[in-house]
């Protein structure tokens, strides 16, 4: 795929998740820019439940998307993270979608154990409010039953 903006990457993840979620049967909707944390509200069709979605999108085909500190303490019950992987124009991107609970604990925890480690040179690591997630077993692949609508 030929390299796009970050920022279109981002765009485009949110649209192809509001698709998604349309063609399920759901109602979707963009929230605004300044909706921090939250880039979708989705319902069911008949609104008795209603979940916030936050779209993280890459643009190389990897289970694997960065995040910021805040996804550590930012999580609710009804909160989701959606991973989208787009890997070339034209072929349907892969969703990731997970609990906003299990990306805190996850990311939290995996930032703990880099930390404990070295770098190359034998040096201490330092914080940063860069974070990763990671699906490389893809447990989470396709999980839309997870959002319960």
């Amino acid at each position: 795929m030929s390299k796009l903006e970050t920022q279109l990457v981002g765009v485009a993840g949110e649209y192809l998740v509001a698709g998604e979620l349309t063609l399920r049967g759901h109602l979707a909707s963009i929230t605004l820019r300044n909706s921090r944390g939250i880039d979708i509200i989705a319902s069911n069709s008949d609104a008795q439940k209603t979940v916030s979605i936050q779209v993280k999108t890459n643009s190389d085909g990897r289970p694997s998307w960065i995040l910021n500190k805040k996804s550590e303490t930012f999580f609710s019950e009804n909160h989701f993270y959606v991973f989208v992987a787009i890997s070339s124009l034209g072929q349907r991107p892969n969703f990731h979608i997970i609990p906003s609970k299990i990306v805190a604990k996850t990311v939290k925890e995996g930032h703990e154990n880099w930390l404990q480690g070295t770098k190359r040179d034998g040096g201490q690591r330092k914080n940063t409010p860069m974070r990763k997630f990671y699906d490389w077993d893809n447990e989470f692949l396709e999980r839309w039953d997870l959002l319960g609508l």
